[in-house]
């Protein structure tokens, strides 16, 4: 795409005038977003009203504050104060209990009950490579002893992770029960009656487990929450005045007093630029001005916590700073670097090195501290180089007196050494090519700033604007704030064989790498705009089967965990899905591109596959689907569908490579299979859920393809029938995914408004999305898992599937 006169135009636009708001209200609020690793988010409308998160929850904290005139103002973050261990977790220091794993004798949980004869181990428990003591099945019941000195504890937390089923006792007294998991740490706030139950000398911490299906694992410990100490200076909040969410960007406005702060941070994924999308530096802006005519002293924070180089902040992080390129940088990472040892879903980077640049021009002072508050964020101890656990990176700009607009930006930064691991060989990111290094990116990015920040705000005009006039302003909205989510669930590398990998991970689910089923729903924005990243997609897939790594005669689920690709580490193969997914999406790459070349390569592949859904995939077994989360189903019609079109594609591509009785051949059988769907789904207004259940309906959104890929399989009355039928089904939040329940995924919903043609019909459907995302009381980046009846989210957050949503810009691009 030539973005050189768009960029002219709208750089002329956005310098005489403020780009009008796109997005002022979302669940989350994205910040820092680069890759699964690198992204940070404010969970609050306020900005100043929470500490900042990884997308995970786990908090990465940024802040920010202004003292003018000596009095400070509160601009980002919030300062919170850690959890000070008392009986300490596996992250915190080795621990040594007492268990067995057959029912003991009674009052096991006592503080007086001679447990002599148990097994000493050292826990944590587990089933994977991080447990001191391996347990993956039954019942494990634990006793921990442990000596107070004194019992003066402010606020008492349980903090435990646990999988599944658990009962806590406390000196003999249940504290916690739950018939439930959870997959990291969490902190349970105990009431008083608990904590008087400690004494001072030995006490007992006891506890059964029931691992009653799939992972496992214990972990458990207390802490205490200080009281905060009282702050001699007071510190307000500033005042927010706006926030404005585009494509690329956040945008904060503040008063301070008698001075205004504008705040904005900018993660340039310039979709069109993979070079600049893969660049892991994002920049982070201050400007000041005085709001009253008259001339103010103003000084700037920027607190950067090690956190973000940290999975648990348990881990000790060296840090120093130096000067590179012109500039002046703070560098931090752990000092034990265990690269590409974790795989998994809610885990954080604890490899690779953070870093905070300002130019040497601005006179800022950068510090390393223990810790950061609003007293001492000014004048933290100067330390060049230090370890310890939670460090803050410090830089203060000082503005001096400001008569009139004044700015400086703070760029923030990450160097991953090796982003992941690709059958069994370490890649190094997209941005690693040749000498690449962080410095020369640092350095780069603040050469570069002017010409960035035009191309985002070019990229932020065309998202906005293409989408606005495909389907509206809300849905405009919807598709700004799934930009930079979709994007940055994604990791740029090349691939040894030379080719772009474009891998997700699959958060805030099981964390697989390029799994198949969420690249499916994901498409949309790529293919829109990039399809290079859309193939980069695709390769890690067609590498698999073609290198007969995967000898499977569908594709397989995925290649790993993230980020470890050395193939499928899902227990179950989604057999008509994946095969489905991989010919629509190879199909539509080749409409995209308008050539068949990629299609060319994998021509053996696609049709040892379209061979298995012509076999399979019009009745289809009991399996999995993208929708996995709702169980198996046999007989699915909505799958089926899928294969229709799949085959229906592979027709397709047969017939622009020139192949005309191959394109014939499939072409007719797509079509008999789809009039054999017809009467087989066929439940009277609508079509089933099943073949078999003709009380049940569900969202057809995988026809999507007949329609934009031009196959012409379904006639327009089966769109009508079904589009018609779903109106009756629309509850207040959405349309519900199918019969089963009520809960829905909203990137289905907007596949399956653009089945009609009817303006009215897809604003209808539209409208509930975007009244969820704005209107959700659960506080996270954008979920595609929702409940239609109150808002809530029921399962995923911060998914690349939410490029879904582009789905109509695109089918308005293939209609021009």
């Amino acid at each position: 795409m030539n973005f050189k006169g768009l960029i002219k135009a709208v750089t002329c636009l956005f310098f005489s005038q403020q780009l009008s708001a796109q997005v002022n209200k979302a669940p989350a609020y994205p910040l820092i977003t680069h890759d699964p690793y690198l992204s940070v988010w404010s969970f609050t409308d306020q900005l100043n009203a929470s500490p900042t998160k990884h997308w995970t929850g786990s908090e990465q904290s940024l802040i920010g504050l202004i003292k003018v005139d000596g009095k400070i103002y509160r601009l980002l973050g919030k300062e919170s104060l850690p959890l000070k261990p008392i009986v300490p977790v596996g992250d915190e220091t080795a621990y040594t209990v007492k268990y067995v794993t057959a029912a003991p004798a009674e009052g096991w949980m006592k503080e007086n009950f001679d447990d002599g004869k148990w097994k000493t181990t050292q826990a944590p428990f587990g089933d994977n490579e991080r447990a001191k003591t391996r347990w993956t099945e039954g019942d494990l019941w634990v006793r921990r002893s442990f000596d107070l000195a004194n019992t003066d504890i402010n606020e008492l937390y349980l903090r435990m992770q646990h999988d599944d089923n658990v009962q806590v006792y406390l000196n003999g007294e249940e504290i916690y029960n739950c018939n439930c998991w959870n997959g990291k740490i969490e902190n349970y706030k105990m009431d008083d009656a608990v904590k008087s139950r400690l004494k001072k000398g030995k006490n007992v911490l006891a506890i059964h487990i029931a691992n009653t299906a799939g992972g496992s694992w214990l972990d458990a410990g207390f802490a205490d929450k200080p009281k905060p100490k009282p702050d001699p200076q007071a510190v307000e909040d500033a005042v927010q005045q706006s926030v404005n969410v585009t494509a690329t960007q956040t945008k904060y406005a503040f008063t301070c007093g008698a001075v205004d702060v504008d705040l904005s941070f900018v993660s340039p994924l310039v979709i069109s630029d993979i070079d600049l999308l893969a660049r892991p530096v994002s920049y982070v802006t201050f400007k000041v001005k005085p709001n009253d005519g008259k001339a103010h002293d103003a000084q700037v924070y920027f607190g950067t916590s090690t956190d973000l180089a940290v999975n648990v902040r348990a881990q000790e992080v060296k840090a120093g700073s130096y000067t590179s390129g012109g500039l002046n940088i703070l560098k931090a990472g752990t000092t034990e670097q265990p690269v590409l040892q974790k795989k998994g879903d809610d885990l954080r980077i604890d490899w690779g090195y953070l870093y905070v640049a300002i130019p040497e021009s601005s006179n800022a002072i950068q510090t390393i501290s223990q810790a950061t508050s609003a007293l001492t964020a000014f004048a933290p101890n100067k330390i060049n180089l230090t370890t310890g656990k939670g460090l803050w990176l410090n830089t203060i700009i000082p503005f001096g007196k400001i008569t009139g607009a004044s700015e400086q930006t703070v760029m923030l930064g990450y160097d991953d050494l090796y982003a992941v691991q690709y059958f069994q060989q370490n890649l190094k990111a997209w941005w690693k090519k040749g000498n690449a290094t962080i410095e020369g990116e640092l350095a780069a990015a603040a050469k570069d700033y002017t010409t960035v920040l035009a191309k985002c705000e070019a990229t932020d005009q065309m998202i906005f604007e293409d989408a606005k006039r495909a389907g509206g302003e809300n849905y405009a909205k919807l598709c700004v704030m799934a930009y930079r989510q979709s994007i940055a669930a994604h990791k740029v590398l090349k691939s040894p064989q030379g080719e772009t990998l474009f891998l997700s991970k699959e958060n805030y689910s099981n964390g697989s790498i390029n799994t198949v089923d969420v690249t499916y729903p994901s498409a949309p924005l790529f293919l829109a705009y990039n399809t290079e990243l859309m193939k980069g997609m695709l390769n890690g897939i067609f590498y698999y089967s073609e290198s007969g790594k995967w000898t499977k005669p569908f594709p397989a689920h995925d290649i790993g965990t993230y980020p470890l690709a050395n193939g499928q580490t899902y227990g179950e193969d989604m057999p008509v899905e994946e095969c489905g997914n991989m010919m629509c999406l190879a199909g539509a790459i080749s409409k995209a591109d308008g050539n068949i070349a990629y299609a060319k390569q994998h021509w053996e592949t696609l049709t040892k596959w379209v061979a298995f859904l012509v076999k399979e995939g019009l009745d289809p077994a009991n399996q999995l689907c993208t929708d996995d989360f709702a169980g198996h189903l046999a007989r699915n019609a909505n799958l089926a569908v899928k294969a229709i079109c799949g085959v229906g594609a592979y027709a397709m591509m047969a017939d622009m490579m020139g192949d005309k009785a191959t394109a014939d051949k499939y072409n007719a059988i797509a079509k008999d299979m789809a009039t054999k769907w017809m009467s087989l789904a066929d439940a009277g207004d609508h079509y089933a859920l099943t073949y078999n259940d003709k009380n049940t309906w569900s969202q057809k959104y995988n026809m999507i393809w007949d329609k934009l890929l031009g196959l012409n399989l379904f006639p327009d009355e089966v769109y009508k029938k079904e589009i018609a039928y779903y109106l009756t089904k629309q509850q207040t939040f959405g349309l519900p995914l199918d019969s089963r329940k009520t809960y829905t995924k909203s990137d289905w919903i907007l596949w399956t408004a653009v089945l009609t043609n009817n303006e009215n019909d897809f604003t209808t459907f539209v409208d509930p999305v975007y009244k969820y995302a704005t209107e959700t009381p659960t506080r996270v980046p954008l979920s595609d898992w929702h409940e239609t009846t109150d808002g809530k989210q029921v399962g995923f957050q911060a998914r690349s599937v939410v490029g879904g949503y582009f789905i109509k810009v695109l089918a308005d691009k293939w209609k021009q």
